[in-house]
């Protein structure tokens, strides 16, 4: 019913009506009409309530409360089924609070959690809005950091089109700020050259400009419990 008040463009009705009956559906109903609510709110502009519902979900997760006690569940996207594990879920999760305190403006709260949300599992999406953050901070040179990171290790979603596209508009609107960035592209130095003797020699030493070692991920639930208090807001 709700997913009918809301292809029909009553919004609110259909958070009232999810609200007022929920009582009545079973305890693993619960989560799904929580997935609706955040939809709702989204589309209707109620940012605060998204942010709520979004939290209370990550405690459930981190209370050991969600997926009904199973690693996996079974999720539904444009009528296909696939398996979403726990950490996904997190990570999913963290990606839309941050996106909801970016639409508040709180791009230092935004670009906290979506770095956590990078951390459990990475990808190109999340990348391009933690940019956006810290170029709303001035930061540019962190930004053009996030857009090399991208482009070096080729992050989940780096192939569709549209991602694509997003972060070369990140990264004009980074030239045009007037800040000296590098290239994302590596470049040799001139005095390297391919002989099979320093080969070796040659690739270390690129390698060891382009490509960092990249932080230890932490656990997923001891990141969860760092979070609690960044998010307290």
């Amino acid at each position: 019913m709700a997913v009918v008040m809301k292809q029909l463009d009553r919004t609110e009705e259909a958070i009232e009506a999810v609200k007022s009956f929920r009582g009545l559906c079973p305890k693993q109903a619960q989560e799904s009409l929580d997935n609706i609510l955040i939809d709702l709110y989204k589309k209707c502009g109620k940012v605060d309530e998204q942010i709520m519902l979004l939290k209370h979900k990550l405690r459930m997760i981190y209370l050991g409360e969600a997926f009904n006690g199973k690693p996996t569940k079974t999720a539904r996207s444009h009528g296909k089924k696939f398996q979403v594990s726990v950490k996904q879920e997190i990570a999913r999760i963290l990606g839309n609070l941050a996106w909801a305190y970016m639409q508040k403006g709180n791009y230092i709260a935004s670009e906290v959690v979506y770095r956590k949300a990078q951390m459990i599992d990475p990808d190109t999406n999340k990348a391009c809005n933690l940019c956006h953050c810290l170029m709303k901070q001035g930061r540019y040179e962190e930004a053009h950091a996030v857009l090399q990171e991208v482009w070096q290790y080729k992050l989940p979603g780096f192939d569709d089109l549209k991602s694509r596209n997003r972060v070369e508009e990140l990264l004009l609107e980074l030239q045009e700020s007037g800040m000296p960035l590098p290239s994302l592209m590596p470049n040799l130095p001139e005095d390297l050259t391919f002989d099979d003797d320093d080969f070796v020699e040659v690739l270390e030493r690129v390698m060891n400009e382009w490509a960092p070692a990249r932080s230890r991920r932490l656990p997923i639930f001891e990141q969860i419990s760092q979070l609690r208090d960044q998010m307290a807001r």
